[in-house]
C-alpha cells in the first residue's frame, strides 16, 4: 500500500547533493542550511539545490507517512495494533525529534534533534537506546522498519507473519489440476466433488505420471480447497448461471452513450411463460419478440407469435414506426393528448397521432441483435437496409452487449406474465399443478392484453435505468424521458405505404412464365403479366428473373417488381376460390406432406390446396367420424389462424374471379346450348362378343 506524492523539503530531511548525504538544517528564504555527516555546515542557493542533477529527497518528514488503513487494522488481533502503535512511537521520535503527540513545548531530547544530529546519528541512539531497555533489534532491522513506515504508514509496521496468506499446504500440481477440473466443468451438466476428484486423479497420471494417493491431500483439505478455487462459479450450482458466468469479459463492462430516441435499439425474442388456447383448443406457449429503445428504454413495439420468423422481425421494425391506435375499451388517460408527450406540437409535424395512445413513434437509427436465424437472415437484414437503418449484431455468446432487452424479458415475467391467466412459470420446479389448465386468453387477446399492459404500465413506470448522473435522485419514466429527449433532438415522422410493407416481405427470384409464377408449386398469374411473359428481367446478375416479394402468412397473393416501368404488379393465387381462406406457407407444407402419405401427387396444385382446406376446417371444428386431428395438424392450423389477423396495414387483395363469377359469364355470352346425348352403359359381355 504506497501513497504518491511531490516530494518537498523541509527541515529534518536527508537530500543527496552532489554525490554526499546532507540533512536540512534550516531554510532561510532562497537558500537552505545542509549539515553533512562530519557536522560540516553549507548554505546552498534553492535554485543550486534543486538544479543540480544528483539531487533527491533521501528521507522525506513524518508528515508524509501514508495514513492507516483503519478498516483493515480492525481485523487485526489487538495485541498485533499496540505492537505496530509501539514501534510507531519510537520512529516518529527518530525522524521528527519528539514522539507522537507529545507536548510540542517540551525541549527534544539531544539524541534525537534533528538540527545537530543525522538520521543515522538517530537511528543508532535509538537501537542503544531499546537495547538498554531489553529489546535488542539491529540497526538495519531498525531502518526497515523505518523505510517500511514512511512509505506504508502504521501498516507498515504490522508483523507480516499474521497478515500473510496461510499456506494450503498442498501440492502445486495438485492446486492446478483442481483448476483445470474446475474449468471443464463449464460446459458439463451439474456434478458432484467426488466426481471433480476423479478428474483431479485422471489428470495428476496422464499429465504428471503421479500416483494420486502419494500427493492427494486429505478428504478435508481437498474440499477446501476446491471451494476456494470454485468460488463464484457455480460450479456445483446452476448449469446455466456456471456458462453465463463463463461467458462474462474479465474487464470492466462498456457503456454506450445515447442522446436521442431511435439511436440505438436492442430486439430480441424469448419464450413468454404463459400458456395461450390457440384455434382447435391446443394449448401451447408463444414467443414474443420486441425491441426497445436505450435511450427512454420505450418499448415501440412487440408482437406475440406462436413460432417468430423473419418476416415478424422486419414486420415489428414497421410497427414502431406507427403510431399505437387508441382500441376498443381503452380509457381516455391512455391518450397521448392526456400524457406527458408533448402531443400538440407532435400534431403539427405528424397527423397520425392525433388519435393515438401514448406510446411515442420511435425512428431507429440502428439495430442490436444476436446471431439468431431471424435476425441474420436475409429478410431481416433488407429491411433494415430499406428502411437506412444500421444493422449490428453482437459477438457470438455476450448476451451482454444487448443487456437492456435481456434484463426486460425478467421484467416481462414479474410485472406482466404472472398475473396473467395461463402462467406457467420459467421452470418444471416453478409450475403449479394442472397450470395449463388456466389458460383461457387467445393469442389476439394476450396481445391485446400486452399492447394495453405496455401503454398504461410500462410507458410510466420510473425507469432506474434513465437516471442522470446531475440528478441521481430523479427517476424518470420512458414517457417522461422521450419527452425531454424529443425538446432537443427533434422528431421528424416516417409514414409507410402499401409499397414499404411489400418492400420489409421476403424475396425470391422468379421466372415468368405462360402460366405465371410458380412458388412452391403454386401458381399465381393476372393479365398485367402479359407483356412479360418469358421475358427478360434486364437483371443480368439474376440471369433475368423477376423479384418477387411474397407473404409468408399468406400465400393468397405475390407482388412482383416491374423492372422496367417500375412499381409492383400483384398477382392472386390461381387456386384462391378453392381456399378463400388466407393461410401460410407452413399449412402448405403440411398438406403436402399429408397428400404425399396418402398416395397423391404432391406437386398437384389443387389437391394440395384441398388437403389445406380440409386441415383447418378438421381442426377448428374438432373429432369428425371419431377421428381426431393429430397434434400436428392442430399447432399447423392454429399457427395459421393467430397470423390470418392483419397487424399492420395491408396492400388491398386484388379482386378475383371465382369460378362461379366465369361460368354466368360464359351463360351470358352464349347464343344456343349444344343438344346432350348421353351415353350408353358398358356392358363388358356384350363386348366380348363382338369381332372388331
Amino acid at each position: 500500500m504506497t501513497v504518491s506524492r511531490p516530494p518537498v523539503l523541509a527541515e529534518g530531511h536527508e537530500v543527496l547533493f552532489r554525490g554526499a548525504v546532507h540533512t536540512v538544517a534550516a531554510l532561510t528564504g532562497p537558500a537552505v542550511r545542509l549539515v553533512d555527516v562530519t557536522g560540516t555546515e553549507s548554505v546552498v542557493a534553492l535554485t543550486v539545490l534543486f538544479t543540480d542533477p544528483g539531487f533527491s529527497v533521501v528521507t522525506p518528514s513524518l508528515r508524509r507517512a501514508a495514513l492507516p488503513p483503519q478498516g483493515i487494522l480492525e481485523g487485526l488481533p489487538d495485541e498485533v495494533v499496540e505492537q505496530a502503535r509501539w514501534w510507531e512511537q519510537h520512529i516518529v521520535e527518530v525522524l521528527s525529534g519528539r514522539p507522537p503527540e507529545a507536548d510540542r513545548r517540551l525541549a527534544v531530547r539531544p539524541q534525537y534533534d534533528p538540527q545537530t544530529r543525522t538520521l543515522r546519528q538517530r537511528e543508532i541512539a535509538k537501537v542503544a537506546e531499546l537495547e538498554a531497555g531489553g529489546q535488542k533489534i539491529a540497526l538495519s532491522t531498525f531502518q526497515r522498519l523505518r523505510q517500511r513506515y514512511e512509505a506504508q504508514g502504521l501498516w507498515g509496521l504490522v508483523d507480516g507473519r499474521v497478515t500473510r496468506r496461510r499456506a494450503t499446504g498442498v501440492d502445486d500440481r495438485v492446486v492446478e489440476a483442481v483448476r483445470q477440473a474446475v474449468a471443464e466443468e463449464t460446459d458439463r451438466s451439474t456434478g458432484t466433488v467426488g466426481r471433480l476428484q476423479r478428474r483431479v486423479e485422471q489428470i495428476l497420471v496422464v499429465q504428471h505420471s503421479l500416483e494420486p494417493s502419494s500427493v492427494m491431500p486429505s478428504r478435508a483439505t481437498f474440499y477446501r480447497l476446491v471451494e476456494r478455487i470454485s468460488a463464484g462459479k457455480h460450479t456445483f450450482g446452476s448449469a446455466r448461471t456456471r456458462r453465463s458466468l463463463a461467458k462474462r469479459p474479465s474487464g470492466p463492462f462498456g457503456a454506450v452513450g445515447v442522446v436521442r430516441p431511435g439511436e440505438w435499439l436492442q430486439i430480441d425474442s424469448t419464450p413468454l411463460d404463459v400458456r395461450v388456447v390457440l384455434d382447435g383448443g391446443l394449448v401451447d406457449r408463444v414467443e414474443l419478440t420486441w425491441m426497445i429503445d436505450l435511450a427512454t428504454r420505450t418499448i415501440p413495439a412487440a408482437v406475440l407469435r406462436p413460432t417468430t420468423k423473419a418476416v415478424d422481425a422486419a414486420l415489428l421494425l414497421a410497427r414502431s414506426l406507427t403510431p399505437e391506435p387508441m382500441r376498443p375499451g381503452w380509457t381516455d388517460a391512455l391518450r397521448m393528448s392526456r400524457s406527458v408527450l408533448p402531443h400538440r406540437r407532435l400534431v403539427e409535424i405528424d397527423e397520425r397521432l392525433r388519435d393515438a395512445a401514448a406510446r411515442p413513434v420511435i425512428v431507429p437509427e440502428t439495430i442490436v441483435c444476436d446471431h439468431g436465424m431471424v435476425y441474420v437472415s436475409q429478410t431481416f437484414r433488407s429491411a433494415c437496409r430499406a428502411m437506412g437503418i444500421n444493422f449490428q449484431t453482437t459477438h457470438k455468446a455476450s448476451p451482454w452487449e444487448k443487456g437492456a432487452v435481456e434484463r426486460s424479458f425478467n421484467s416481462i415475467d414479474t410485472l406482466f406474465a404472472q398475473h396473467v391467466a395461463g402462467y406457467v412459470g420459467n421452470s418444471v420446479e416453478h409450475r403449479g399443478q394442472n397450470a395449463e389448465q388456466t389458460a383461457v386468453w387467445s393469442i389476439l387477446e394476450l396481445q391485446e392484453l400486452l399492447d394495453e399492459w405496455i401503454v398504461a404500465f410500462w410507458q410510466n413506470r420510473p425507469h432506474d435505468g434513465l437516471r442522470h448522473p446531475v440528478t441521481p435522485g430523479c427517476v424518470p419514466t420512458p414517457n417522461e424521458q422521450y419527452a425531454a429527449l424529443v425538446e432537443t433532438t427533434g422528431y421528424v415522422p416516417v409514414p409507410l405505404t402499401a409499397d414499404d410493407y411489400i418492400e420489409l416481405l421476403p424475396i425470391t427470384w422468379r421466372a415468368i412464365n405462360s402460366y405465371g409464377v410458380k412458388i412452391r408449386h403454386r401458381r399465381y398469374d393476372t393479365k398485367a403479366l402479359n407483356p412479360y411473359r418469358r421475358q427478360h428481367s434486364g437483371v443480368a446478375a439474376r440471369k433475368g428473373l423477376w423479384e418477387v416479394h411474397y407473404d409468408p402468412y399468406d400465400v393468397t397473393r405475390i407482388w412482383i417488381r416491374d423492372h422496367h416501368d417500375g412499381g409492383w404488379i400483384t398477382a392472386p393465387w390461381t387456386h384462391l376460390h378453392s381456399a378463400p381462406a388466407p393461410f401460410g406457407d407452413q399449412a402448405w407444407r403440411h398438406a403436402q406432406q399429408i397428400v404425399a402419405r396418402r398416395g397423391g401427387d404432391p406437386t398437384t396444385e389443387h389437391e394440395v390446396a384441398q388437403a389445406v382446406a380440409a386441415l383447418l376446417d378438421r381442426a377448428e371444428e374438432g373429432p369428425v367420424n371419431d377421428k381426431e386431428p393429430s397434434t400436428a395438424d392442430k399447432k399447423v392450423a392454429a399457427r395459421t389462424r393467430a397470423t390470418v389477423t392483419q397487424t399492420w396495414p395491408r396492400p388491398e387483395s386484388p379482386p378475383v374471379e371465382s369460378e362461379q363469377d366465369e361460368a354466368a359469364d360464359d351463360e351470358d355470352d352464349a347464343q344456343e346450348l349444344a343438344q346432350v346425348i348421353p351415353l350408353g352403359i358398358f356392358d363388358a359381355r356384350e363386348e366380348a362378343k363382338k369381332w372388331w
